[in-house]
């Protein structure tokens, strides 16, 4: 790779980093071609970018971002390295999850997750990034305690009308 081509992988990562505000970095080393090829195929139908770089040029168009935003990356930089780009924090982490389920497999392991402004360092963070809660989730949630009030007083006043429909007729 000469310095051109370093300095457009480096730009095209940094693009990639500014358009994403979740990323996860992951070690795909010893997973064959066809798991690999799978992997990619579930990542593109969840609607998560998977790409493969080297580390140091995952480093430096960190460092041409923001140096100390993403510190507690760089040492998660080493071995074989998978980006996963995506919108939803959690959606990579499922995938990540499923895949290991699906093959029987302990890869691809998670080496870092950036999420909002939150790092996640080490494989243990995966059960934790898989049940965060997506923006929707949490709106649907909220609309659900809003909801809840005006039902129990719609449900009382039903009950309260049933029981003197009951009474009248008894009478």
């Amino acid at each position: 790779m000469n310095t051109a081509q370093k300095t457009e992988a480096i730009e095209l990562l940094k693009e990639k980093f500014s358009q994403y505000s979740n990323f996860y970095i992951t070690n795909t080393e010893s997973l064959s071609v066809a798991q690999v090829s799978k992997l990619r195929r579930v990542c593109f139908e969840k609607n998560v970018e998977m790409k493969v770089a080297k580390n140091t040029l995952i480093k430096k168009a960190l460092q041409g971002l923001n140096d100390e935003k993403y510190a507690g990356i760089y040492e998660s930089l080493n071995g074989v390295t998978a980006l996963m780009f995506s919108d939803s924090p959690k959606e990579p982490a499922v995938i990540i999850s499923s895949f290991r389920s699906e093959e029987k497999n302990e890869k691809p392991v998670l080496k870092a997750a950036f999420i909002g402004e939150d790092i996640f360092i080490g494989d243990n963070q995966l059960v934790n990034l898989k049940n965060i809660k997506t923006k929707n989730e949490l709106i649907g949630e909220v609309i659900g305690l809003l909801q809840s009030p005006a039902r129990r007083v719609i449900s009382a006043l039903l009950n309260n009308a049933e029981k003197k429909g009951e009474t009248a007729v008894a009478e």
